[in-house]
């Protein structure tokens, strides 16, 4: 990871240092030039990591600049993530049907909730894979963290965001 580039969005996120785990050498140099093309074009030497969909209250004002920070610090183009309204009803047919790999971000209590079935409180959701509840053939992996708005009231949550990302991360890579 360019961390030159990334840094300040590391910082904001209460990470001070980045290194990747287990990535061989080549694929640095690879990614380094991946970092550098504009983040709204799709990635052309690198396989996508998967699709990303995110659920909860769509972030404005504040929320929403440190939304286009998480992004741009995943790495994430705008083929590779979107909003949903965890209120609709899933609908199978949303699934990639190109056997990307999907992982589901839900933001606060209510939206992992609404999305899993689980009523445990959200200390107990987060840094657990849980499933949508939907009638698709493959259960898609849901994980919840803090809703934006609380982690720019609680600033000192913003590395228990990271974790969650983090998490995110790993299970798309396992699948």
């Amino acid at each position: 990871m360019n961390t030159s580039s990334n840094s300040p969005f590391l910082k904001e996120m209460g990470i001070t240092e980045w290194a990747l785990r287990d990535a061989p050498a080549s694929a640095s140099t690879e990614q380094s030039a991946h970092e550098q093309a504009p983040i709204d074009q799709p990635p052309t030497d690198r396989n996508s990591l998967g699709i990303w969909w995110f659920f909860g209250n769509k972030p404005q004002g504040d929320a929403e600049v440190l939304f286009q920070n998480m992004i741009r610090v995943l790495g994430l183009n705008a083929q590779e993530w979107c909003w949903k309204n965890p209120a609709e009803k899933m609908n199978p047919l949303e699934i990639p049907q190109d056997g990307s790999p999907l992982v589901a971000i839900a933001f606060g209590a209510s939206a992992a909730q609404k999305l899993s079935g689980e009523r445990d409180a959200l200390p107990q959701l987060r840094e657990t894979v849980l499933a949508i509840n939907a009638e698709a053939a493959e259960e898609i992996p849901l994980i919840a963290t803090f809703e934006l708005n609380q982690i720019l009231s609680n600033p000192k949550d913003k590395a228990l965001l990271w974790q969650d990302l983090l998490l995110a991360k790993s299970v798309l890579q396992n699948l």
